[in-house]
């Protein structure tokens, strides 16, 4: 099983789980839309934008099969 980490890139984020963008969005993270998110990773976005790392990743994981 696949699991989203602080080094994963948020591009991946995107493919690995299909509730992702929402979950970004009410976190205040619009990154999955910039070009950015190519090459940032979680714990890169989380610390532009100020949030739990931790809570944010229990989140992302949910939706994963």
């Amino acid at each position: 099983m696949a699991k989203i980490t602080a080094d994963t890139l948020i591009s991946d984020v995107l493919q690995l789980n299909p509730d992702a963008p929402e979950i970004l969005l009410s976190a205040g993270m619009h990154c999955f839309g910039c070009a950015l998110a190519h090459g940032e990773t979680v714990a890169e976005a989380v610390a532009v934008h100020g949030e739990d790392l931790d809570a944010l990743l229990a989140k992302l994981n949910e939706g994963i099969n």
